[in-house]
Protein backbone atom coordinates (compact mmCIF):
# COMPACT_ATOMS: atom_id res chain seq x y z
CA UNK A 1 0.00 0.00 0.00
CA UNK A 2 1.58 3.53 -1.29
CA UNK A 3 -0.22 6.85 -1.71
CA UNK A 4 -0.72 8.27 -4.90
CA UNK A 5 -0.71 11.52 -6.40
CA UNK A 6 -3.45 11.94 -9.36
CA UNK A 7 -3.62 14.07 -12.13
CA UNK A 8 -5.06 16.69 -9.91
CA UNK A 9 -1.35 17.80 -9.31
CA UNK A 10 -1.11 18.10 -13.19
CA UNK A 11 0.27 21.74 -14.13
CA UNK A 12 -0.17 22.75 -10.48
CA UNK A 13 2.83 21.55 -8.90
CA UNK A 14 2.69 23.07 -5.49
CA UNK A 15 5.40 20.90 -3.24
CA UNK A 16 4.04 21.13 -0.15
CA UNK A 17 3.65 17.25 0.49
CA UNK A 18 7.57 17.33 -0.80
CA UNK A 19 8.14 19.51 2.62
CA UNK A 20 6.41 17.45 5.03
CA UNK A 21 7.98 14.10 3.02
CA UNK A 22 9.93 11.82 5.63
CA UNK A 23 11.80 9.84 3.17
CA UNK A 24 11.69 11.65 0.03
CA UNK A 25 9.42 9.81 -1.43
CA UNK A 26 8.01 12.42 -3.73
CA UNK A 27 9.91 13.26 -6.69
CA UNK A 28 9.59 15.06 -9.75
CA UNK A 29 11.00 14.01 -13.67
CA UNK A 30 14.70 15.77 -13.93
CA UNK A 31 14.46 17.94 -17.13
CA UNK A 32 10.36 18.64 -17.28
CA UNK A 33 7.82 16.73 -18.68
CA UNK A 34 7.61 14.33 -21.37
CA UNK A 35 4.56 12.21 -22.93
CA UNK A 36 5.09 9.27 -20.67
CA UNK A 37 5.26 11.69 -17.03
CA UNK A 38 3.16 14.61 -17.30
CA UNK A 39 3.63 17.77 -15.74
CA UNK A 40 3.40 16.98 -11.55
CA UNK A 41 4.77 15.21 -8.51
CA UNK A 42 4.88 10.93 -8.22
CA UNK A 43 5.20 8.77 -5.61
CA UNK A 44 7.45 6.64 -5.10
CA UNK A 45 5.57 3.35 -4.36
CA UNK A 46 8.91 1.15 -3.21
CA UNK A 47 9.68 4.10 -1.06
CA UNK A 48 7.22 5.65 0.21
CA UNK A 49 6.24 4.26 4.24
CA UNK A 50 2.74 4.81 3.91
CA UNK A 51 2.78 7.46 6.90
CA UNK A 52 0.21 10.21 5.03
CA UNK A 53 1.50 12.96 5.76
CA UNK A 54 1.14 14.47 2.55
CA UNK A 55 -2.11 14.35 1.88
CA UNK A 56 -3.10 16.82 3.73
CA UNK A 57 -0.48 19.29 2.96
CA UNK A 58 -2.11 18.83 -0.85
CA UNK A 59 -3.64 22.78 -1.81
CA UNK A 60 -5.11 20.49 -4.95
CA UNK A 61 -6.33 17.42 -3.05
CA UNK A 62 -4.24 15.72 -5.41
CA UNK A 63 -3.28 12.77 -2.76
CA UNK A 64 -4.93 9.48 -2.06
CA UNK A 65 -4.19 6.35 -0.34
CA UNK A 66 -3.89 3.48 -3.32
CA UNK A 67 -7.03 1.78 -1.98
CA UNK A 68 -8.99 5.10 -2.05
CA UNK A 69 -7.92 6.64 -5.58
CA UNK A 70 -11.49 7.90 -7.18
CA UNK A 71 -12.43 5.95 -10.57
CA UNK A 72 -11.47 8.61 -12.83
CA UNK A 73 -7.95 9.02 -11.37
CA UNK A 74 -7.50 4.71 -11.56
CA UNK A 75 -4.68 5.17 -14.40
CA UNK A 76 -2.42 7.15 -12.11
CA UNK A 77 -1.62 4.78 -9.53
CA UNK A 78 -0.20 2.41 -12.44
CA UNK A 79 1.71 6.21 -13.38
CA UNK A 80 2.98 6.55 -10.19
CA UNK A 81 4.27 2.91 -10.08
CA UNK A 82 5.87 3.38 -13.60
CA UNK A 83 8.43 5.45 -12.39
CA UNK A 84 10.12 2.93 -10.56
CA UNK A 85 11.49 1.71 -13.95
CA UNK A 86 12.94 4.98 -14.10
CA UNK A 87 13.74 6.55 -11.26
CA UNK A 88 17.42 8.09 -12.14
CA UNK A 89 15.46 9.97 -14.07
CA UNK A 90 13.32 12.17 -11.42
CA UNK A 91 14.55 13.73 -8.07
CA UNK A 92 13.27 15.48 -5.30
CA UNK A 93 12.31 18.73 -6.48
CA UNK A 94 13.10 21.93 -4.72
CA UNK A 95 9.72 23.84 -2.77
CA UNK A 96 9.42 27.39 -4.55
CA UNK A 97 7.28 29.24 -2.71
CA UNK A 98 4.02 29.22 -4.50
CA UNK A 99 0.34 30.55 -3.84
CA UNK A 100 -2.05 28.65 -2.46
CA UNK A 101 -5.06 28.18 -4.52
CA UNK A 102 -8.64 29.07 -3.80
CA UNK A 103 -11.48 26.78 -3.30
CA UNK A 104 -12.99 28.33 -6.09
CA UNK A 105 -9.30 27.28 -7.97
CA UNK A 106 -9.36 23.84 -6.44
CA UNK A 107 -13.18 23.36 -7.41
CA UNK A 108 -12.12 24.18 -11.02
CA UNK A 109 -9.41 22.10 -11.48
CA UNK A 110 -11.40 18.93 -10.05
CA UNK A 111 -13.81 19.98 -12.51
CA UNK A 112 -11.15 19.70 -15.36
CA UNK A 113 -10.71 16.26 -14.35
CA UNK A 114 -14.35 14.97 -14.14
CA UNK A 115 -14.13 14.50 -10.53
CA UNK A 116 -16.91 16.14 -8.30
CA UNK A 117 -15.75 15.18 -4.58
Amino acid sequence: MAWVITKLCRDKVDMACVEVCPVDCIVQLKGGPTDAFPNQLYIDPEECINCGVCEPECPWEAIFEDEQVPDVFEEDTALNAKITETRDDFEVPERGEPESPSPEDVAANKATWGYDA
